[in-house]
Order: structure tokens, then C-alpha cells, then sequence
């Protein structure tokens, strides 16, 4: 049986006779771990090697990167990868660290959220994020219709008895640049209609200016997630409140930059020899 599929006990991340259950614990402990104020730090990962990394560094948690993913998988992001080999990468991912994986699923790979519910829990992940762009066009999404992808999800993973942990990213910060009053009020609008649909964490991609950040933290009612910015900052984002702090592809692309300056640096050692 694929990863992918049904339950498998391997892809729940040990040997057990109730799969469901093992995802559960994952998901009740990676709930836990969003702590304003001392955040869950998620640096992307995209394969079983960069995953071990993150835990030998002692951290609690793993989180998949969708860009980073594609990309080893030779696919571009913007779901354009076949969700199964998607999710079989997942699984690997799941099978080979003892810790908690939550999924960049970025908005679903047009699974049903029935389906995206039974194949991501097949996985042995305990979360995913489900983001408010289209993928194929960039365009933000009406609030509203990511709120009822959101609680439709809820509901399949209610149904199905999986306590899968839902992160919601805003894409607001992604657009043109425009008026900062307004579109921080439609991020926190759109953060606070997210969590009243089910989402367990909200995410505005983008966001960066500490008083924003420290407004939406205030007004989103709901754990708020971070993506990091090269050069650090870490510790001030935990002062303004931050439950999560996600690095996206960013540590993919430094590794990727450095191969590449590696092999460049071969290649001109050589050169000499072999004209």
C-alpha cells in the first residue's frame, strides 16, 4: 500500500495498532507547542535528511516547505508537483523523525477536504497550512471562501476523528504594496475569520514591521505564525508575542546557493588542468 493511501502504521511514525491515535498525540502536542511569546521555532524542511537535522538540533517539531519540496522533486511550487508524490515525500518525512510534522499543503492540490484530511493523516503529519492565494494565478482569495475551505476542512478531520492542527496563511502582504492602515485591518479581518472557522494559527505571510506584527498578535485572537527574516530577529519576534516562526524555503535556497558555489569552485580548481 502507498504512503499515501489509508492508514499505515509506518507512515503514523511506529509500530501501533491504531494509527489515528499516534497522529493525534502528534497533533495535541504540536497544538501545545504554539506559546506566544516563546514560539515554535520551524526552520522548512524538504526531505528525510534536512528533517533529522532539525531534530538532532533538539527541536520539537517539523514543518515541510512547498517551494523547497517541488523543487527537490523537480516540480515548480504553485501546487504544480502530483499531490501523490507529494505526499509519499510527506510520509517519508513522517517516518523518519519521532517528532510532530505539520504540512505546507499550500491551498489543498484541488483534493476535496475530505480527501485531503484521510491522505494527509495517511501521511502520519498532525498539521498542515492551507494558504489564501490561488496557485495558479497569485490572486488573494475572497475571505470568505477561504473561511469555508477552512471549516469544511475542520468538519471532514472532525468527521473522520483526526485532531489534524490547521494553520492558516493570509497572503495579504504578498500583494502590491498599498495603504498599511487598510491592509492591516484586512488581515486581521481576515485572521480573525480563518480562527472562527477552525484554523488553530494564523499566518500573514510577509508581515515584518514590529508594530504590525504586534497589532495582529493583539487583535487576531488566535496563535500567530512568523515568517523569519535572513539575519535573525528571532528574540524579537518572541517579545512581540509570536506563537511560530517558519523560515520557508529560505535554508532550501542557502543550501542549493552553497552546491552551487561548491561545484563552481571544483570546476575553476580544475580549469587549469583540463582547458
Amino acid at each position: 500500500m502507498k504512503p499515501h493511501g489509508r492508514w499505515s502504521p509506518a507512515a503514523a511514525g511506529g509500530q501501533t495498532s491504531d494509527p489515528a491515535a499516534a497522529v493525534n498525540r502528534h497533533a495535541a502536542t504540536l497544538r501545545e507547542l504554539h506559546r506566544p511569546g516563546t514560539p515554535l521555532l520551524l526552520p522548512n524542511v524538504w526531505d528525510c535528511s534536512s528533517a533529522r537535522a532539525v531534530v538532532a538540533a533538539g527541536l520539537p517539531a517539523v514543518a515541510t516547505s512547498s517551494a523547497a519540496m517541488a523543487d527537490s522533486l523537480g516540480y515548480r511550487d504553485g501546487e504544480a508537483a502530483p499531490v501523490g508524490l507529494l505526499l509519499d515525500a510527506i510520509a517519508r518525512i513522517a517516518a523518519a523523525v519521532g517528532v510532530p510534522v505539520t504540512a505546507d499543503l499550500e491551498r489543498g492540490y484541488r483534493m476535496t477536504p475530505a480527501e485531503l484530511v484521510e491522505r494527509l493523516a495517511a501521511t502520519g503529519a498532525a498539521g498542515c497550512n492551507l494558504e489564501d492565494s490561488d496557485p495558479g494565478t497569485g490572486e488573494l482569495v475572497d475571505a470568505g471562501r477561504q473561511a469555508d475551505l477552512l471549516a469544511e476542512v475542520r468538519a471532514a478531520a472532525h468527521d473522520q476523528g483526526i485532531d489534524l492542527v490547521l494553520n492558516a496563511r493570509i497572503d495579504t502582504y504578498l500583494r502590491p504594496a498599498g495603504d498599511p492602515a487598510a491592509l492591516l485591518d484586512e488581515t486581521v479581518r481576515r485572521a480573525r475569520r480563518y480562527h472562527a472557522a477552525g484554523a488553530d494559527c494564523v499566518y500573514p505571510i510577509g508581515l515584518s514591521a514590529p508594530d504590525a506584527v504586534a497589532e495582529v498578535v493583539a487583535a487576531a485572537g488566535a496563535p500567530v505564525n512568523i515568517l523569519a527574516r535572513s539575519g535573525g530577529g528571532l528574540g524579537g519576534l518572541a517579545a512581540l508575542g509570536v506563537a511560530r516562526i517558519s523560515f520557508g524555503p529560505h535554508l532550501y535556497r542557502a543550501c542549493r546557493s552553497h552546491l552551487e558555489q561548491q561545484v563552481a569552485d571544483y570546476l575553476a580548481d580544475v580549469a587549469p588542468v583540463h582547458p
